[in-house]
Formats: C-alpha cells, sequence, structure tokens
C-alpha cells in the first residue's frame, strides 16, 4: 500500500508541470444533501450511479454497500450486505437494473431494483486474456443495443466486451504505455455515439475506442482518471481526478471547459474523489473514498 501510494505521489509531482486547467465550473456543493438513516453513515465511498429518474445509487464500503437516494438527498433503501468483498464502480442499465463490481472479489454482479440477484460474472482471478473471468475489475459501461464492457481494472490490463446475456464478444489492452495499452483500467463509459472513453489512471489519460475496439485518440495532461461519466445534456465527459483532488468537464475532443474542487474534507473540496455520475439536470455527485461521503454540485 505505501508503495502504491508513493507511485501516485510521483506521477502526480511528474504530471504537475504540464497539468491542463481551465476556468471554474459553476457549480456550488449541497451541503448535507444525503439524508442518512439515523446512526447510519457510509464507508468509503467508491461508487455514485443516477437511474433514469434522477435517483442516486451509491457504492461504498461501509455495513450496507448499496444506498438508494431521491434526487433531494432522501433515503429510499438499501441492500448487498453479505453479497460484496469490496465495493468499486456501480452503474444502472437501461431497464433499470443495478450493476456492482466487487473489485476483491473479482465478480460481476447484475441485481434488481429490490437487490435480487440476476446475475453473476466471475469467480476466481483470471488472466489478460479469460474470457469469463476477471482480476480485480472496476466498473462497467452499457452499449445501446445492451451489450456491455467491463474495465479490468487493478491487476489486468484489458477491456472486455459482453453481450446482453453476458456472453463473452471480444477483449483488447494489456500492460504497457502505448496506445491500447494500460496501467490500472479504472473506469468505462460510452458516449451517444456508441464510442467507448477508458480511464487509464497511473498512465494519467483518457482513451477512446470504437465500440469493437480499434484505438481512436487519447487525451493527456489532464490529471488522473478516476471515474468517468458521460452527460447527454451538454454531450461532454466529467472526470473525477483523483490525483489532483478536483473535477473535470471535457468536451469531446478532449479540451478542458472548466475545473472543481481542490484537496481538502469541508464541502466543496476532495480526499480521493473516486467516482462520478451527473443526472439529468446536470447536478454532479462525486463519492470519496477517504472523506467517506458522496457531494451533490449543482449550478451556481
Amino acid at each position: 500500500m505505501k508503495a502504491f501510494c508513493l507511485s501516485l505521489l510521483v506521477a502526480a509531482s511528474l504530471l504537475s508541470a504540464e497539468l491542463k486547467s481551465g476556468p471554474p465550473l459553476p457549480l456550488k456543493p449541497v451541503v448535507n444533501w444525503a439524508k442518512l438513516p439515523k446512526g447510519w453513515n457510509f464507508g468509503e465511498c467508491s461508487g455514485v450511479a443516477v437511474d433514469k429518474e434522477d435517483n442516486v445509487w451509491v457504492f461504498n464500503r461501509g455495513p450496507h454497500p448499496v444506498m438508494q437516494f431521491d434526487r433531494d438527498g432522501i433515503f429510499l433503501q438499501s441492500w448487498g450486505e453479505g453479497t460484496i468483498v469490496s465495493a468499486h464502480g456501480i452503474r444502472i442499465d437501461a431497464d433499470g437494473n443495478v450493476w456492482g463490481i466487487d473489485v476483491k472479489g473479482h465478480r460481476i454482479l447484475k441485481y434488481d431494483r429490490a437487490g435480487r440477484i440476476l446475475m453473476v460474472m466471475g469467480r476466481s482471478p483470471g488472466t489478460n486474456d479469460s474470457q469469463r473471468d476477471f482480476n480485480e475489475p472496476t466498473n462497467i459501461a452499457f452499449h445501446s443495443n445492451g451489450d456491455f464492457f467491463i474495465s479490468d481494472g487493478y491487476v489486468n490490463a484489458r477491456v472486455i466486451k459482453f453481450d446482453h446475456n453476458g456472453e463473452y464478444l471480444t477483449h483488447w489492452g494489456h500492460k504497457g504505455t502505448g496506445d491500447s495499452e494500460f496501467n490500472l483500467v479504472h473506469d468505462v463509459v460510452l458516449d451517444r455515439a456508441n464510442r467507448v472513453y477508458v480511464a487509464d489512471r497511473l498512465n494519467e489519460r483518457i482513451q477512446i475506442f470504437d465500440d469493437k475496439g480499434k484505438f481512436l485518440a487519447k487525451w493527456t495532461g489532464i490529471g488522473a482518471p478516476w471515474g468517468l461519466d458521460y452527460s447527454p445534456k451538454d454531450s461532454t465527459i466529467y472526470m473525477a481526478d483523483g490525483v489532483n483532488n478536483r473535477v473535470i468537464q471535457l468536451n469531446l475532443d478532449g479540451e478542458i471547459l472548466g475545473v472543481l474542487g481542490s484537496y481538502g474534507h469541508v464541502p466543496g473540496k476532495f480526499d480521493y474523489a473516486h467516482s462520478i455520475a451527473v443526472d439529468s439536470t446536470g447536478a454532479v455527485y462525486v463519492a470519496e473514498i477517504r472523506n467517506w461521503r458522496v457531494q451533490k454540485f449543482v449550478r451556481r
């Protein structure tokens, strides 16, 4: 763990001279947004997602791994106890099913909205060429036709594509620094045109592919992408930069449109901004590992 943290500090120091910035994003925090039941707390918040109704789903490493809130922060339900070794990414598919990524369990779990498990993928650590197993996967993203992509992950270095039934289609990537190579594949997201954006975390770049895995472009100098989300409202990518403790908004040419936040513990600051989600109104949710919270930001 010490070596890993040191590598992050070294990466941050090397990047600082060339780190791109932009104007402040016109966002303000909604203080005490999430109204947890009395006596409850989040653990480390690793994932956040929004559904079609703008309900907010939080994946955390506390005693209640999956929590659902409405957009005003009213607590709706929790479940998932006993099904997760270590929470990581979470996303909601077009049918409203909830997908949780168990990074240390090397599993992908599909739940219905009430928490009943519908599908389990993966069992033991797989190799970079495994078709059915993962090695510390991180997140999931959905194609418009129902196919889905898994970022895999901390040990493996690839993106895997499955059809809507969970049948293997293809994968690409291996460890390295060249195009189509990765060093900690930490998130994946698709835009309206089904282009695939991959958070290449330790290489500190986003790589872009078509939906068959053909390399299209890469964005560098933007910081360390820990979490990604695509906003259909304005066709932009939001990125949680966990090393530099900030959120950035990018257009689809990789240009920074705005920047939010810095290191700290008070509202509006971040400590390990890990995952990000944007709802239909443009509100931004950021899950933090070290501050044990999900912050909500709205337009000023």
